[in-house]
């Protein structure tokens, strides 16, 4: 068996002398920097949706072509996770060598890397070159999730592990509400010279964030068992089956997000411009970003009353100033349209469906498991609406999704990989290798298209499948278990 025996007993080591890690357990600091790197490659990953209507148009692809976005994307999550796992098995863990700070360093230089291959993609006009330029940047995130996903979970007590991986998850979707409305100005706005400009920023800002945790302090999450040979992640069914749910989930999430402009162009939907579109897609991530810090109090045993109180007013203030903003960030930035008006309706009813999710998460109280099951099921009605209404009610259901994906990825995760001991960096290498339902489930979805799009509600049934899977394992399959000795 390979991995990591930190789950066993959360040893946390000092990587450096410095005081602040010395001697003490306050992981604060530690969690503000890795929340940072959620923060960039929830922004990264948004950004596709945006590439998928500006590739379609430039380049006059087919909805399944489109979607090879996606598909070079989180194909990358498969291989290089494959990779990871084989080595594993192996006897070989390359983050319990290099380390946490150093896989994360990695990572991020990888990362950068891939956006400037953007450059020449852009030069060539070359549909193919900018998919390898996806798979490269998507490879650098892979280190990326294999290093901080258990690292936040094993910093700190092991009974709030999904409490700390839905607060760092709803960092990763803030950058996913505002990379729609960044994304957007610049992607959507001109030609194909001016998907340069995002991702130069972007690569200045991942070489820099490489270069700051390259000089501050890391706890280290160290090692007490020797490393064995084999594939000891087997023995676990829970793990199993959450290996197949984070298939399925991130395949969902993908296929609604990269479906939902054209999805919104749809006369008896929305009939928006993409241009108008993108704003409302921020719904659609926004929407994970609020559940996720709603995540992070109710699947927490220890939190009070008191404190669930005060998030509560705070994120439901939060929800309706992110929609304010969303719906009028024309005027905020100033360079409004002729045709614009202040919109201060929306963001009340953006407001309303995060209670709905409020009252979701009371219903679930701190049972991650029932909590996902009932999420999913959730989902899975808001989809229906969405395949057979019209109008705002078909619109507002698909957008409010997002609220109920929040809790998903982190509670998934942290319910896999529960009781793994050794076998926890084996496992959550697993748990990345799914992430290739992203690549996957899309271009599925796509295929359902049709002519001018006219297929694209009762698409929405792929996705659909996918959430009923996640309910039974919410509710069912994620006791934890081991099919052999």
């Amino acid at each position: 068996m390979a991995g990591i025996s930190a789950p066993v007993s959360n040893a946390v080591k000092d990587d450096t002398s410095s005081p602040n890690v010395q001697g003490n357990k306050n992981y604060k600091v530690p969690l503000v920097v890795i929340t940072s790197l959620f923060f960039m490659w929830g922004f990264i990953t948004c950004l596709n949706d945006i590439l998928i209507p500006k590739f379609k148009s430039h380049f006059a692809l087919q909805g399944w072509e489109a979607m090879l976005v996606q598909s070079a994307f989180f194909s990358a999550y498969f291989l290089i996770s494959l990779v990871y796992f084989i080595a594993s098995a192996g006897g070989f863990d390359l983050i319990s060598k290099i380390g946490y700070k150093n896989a994360i360093i990695l990572g991020l230089s990888i990362c950068g890397a891939g956006c400037l291959l953007f450059i020449p993609a852009a030069d060539n006009e070359s549909f193919y070159q900018f998919l390898g330029a996806l798979f490269v940047l998507a490879s650098g995130i892979t280190i990326l999730q294999m290093g901080a996903n258990p690292y936040v979970a094993l910093l700190g007590p092991a009974e709030g592990s999904s409490s700390r991986l839905n607060m760092t998850q709803a960092f990763n979707a803030l950058g996913t509400t505002i990379a729609p409305v960044i994304g957007g100005m610049f992607i959507l706005a001109g030609g194909l010279d001016s998907v340069k400009i995002p991702y130069v920023g972007l690569a200045s800002a991942l070489f820099a964030l490489a270069l700051i945790i390259a000089i501050i302090p890391l706890p280290k999450v160290s090692g007490e068992v020797s490393m064995e040979k084999g594939i000891g992640a087997w023995k676990y069914s829970h793990l199993l089956l959450g290996v197949l749910c984070i298939f399925f989930y991130v395949g969902g999430e993908v296929s609604i997000g990269s479906a939902i402009i054209n999805f919104l162009e749809l006369d008896n939907i929305a009939g928006l411009p993409a241009h108008k579109a993108d704003k409302f897609l921020s719904f659609y991530w926004g929407g994970a970003m609020v559940g996720r810090f709603f995540g992070a109090v109710f699947l927490d045993e220890k939190t009070d009353i008191s404190k669930q109180k005060g998030v509560i007013f705070s994120v439901i203030l939060l929800s309706y100033a992110l929609g304010v903003f969303l719906m009028n960030k024309d005027f905020v930035m100033g360079t409004p349209s002729p045709e614009d008006v202040v919109d201060f309706q929306t963001p009340i009813i953006f407001m309303g469906v995060a209670l709905l999710n409020l009252v979701a998460f009371y219903i679930g109280k701190n049972k991650p498991g029932f909590t996902l099951g009932l999420f999913a099921s959730i989902v899975v009605g808001l989809l229906l609406i969405g395949i057979v209404g019209k109008g705002d009610l078909a619109m507002w259901s698909v957008l409010s999704i997002g609220l109920f994906n929040s809790i998903m990825f982190p509670t998934i995760f942290t319910l896999a990989i529960k009781d793994l001991g050794i076998d926890t960096s084996q496992g959550a290498s697993l748990l990345i290798m799914a992430i290739v339902g992203g690549a996957i489930i899309p271009p599925v979805q796509g295929l359902l298209y049709g002519e001018g799009n006219s297929g694209l509600q009762f698409s929405f049934i792929i996705p659909l499948l996918c959430y009923l899977y996640i309910a039974y394992y919410g509710f069912v399959g994620s006791k934890p278990k081991r099919v052999s000795q």
